[in-house]
């Protein structure tokens, strides 16, 4: 029997783990063995990141190379604000490399990464923590539907 391919339509489950290029680990679904899930064709992943998938078959792997423009994107100077420190509290003090959930008015909670303190100043980066790295992607597909 042929095992399912990754098509345009599929629905995919997979494991990564994801390396930067100094060879230091970065992200992986295996720590807590949850694959993660994809429609391809959804756009909530790089068009270069699918095609890499396409045409794969359930137990397949592959190991890939993404720039940062494919992989989670170039940092967006939009994404850092200042914000008083009077915002911070003591559960959740601003200290650089502290990353602290934002509420946004949706009721979601929005990650940001302290970068900076300077008097009450306090530099928060809301861009993805990988974004602008070249990373590296070690994929194994799980099931194809």
């Amino acid at each position: 029997m042929t095992k399912a391919q990754i098509g345009a339509n599929s629905t995919v489950l997979f494991h990564f783990d994801i390396t930067l290029t100094d060879g230091s680990a970065a992200e992986s679904t295996r720590v807590h063995n949850k694959p993660a899930k994809l429609q391809m064709g959804d756009h909530s992943i790089s068009p270069a990141f699918e095609a890499h998938l396409m045409g794969m078959a359930e137990g397949s792997k592959k190991t890939f190379t993404l720039d940062p423009q494919d992989a989670y994107g170039m940092p967006n100077p939009d994404n850092i604000y200042y914000v008083d420190r009077s915002k911070f509290s003591s559960d959740a003090p601003a200290k650089v490399g502290s990353i602290i959930g934002f509420a946004m008015p949706d009721g979601s909670e929005l990650p940001g990464l302290v970068r900076d303190v300077v008097g009450d100043s306090v530099t928060v980066d809301f861009n993805h923590p990988l974004a602008g790295q070249t990373l590296t992607f070690n994929v194994e597909i799980v099931k194809v539907s």
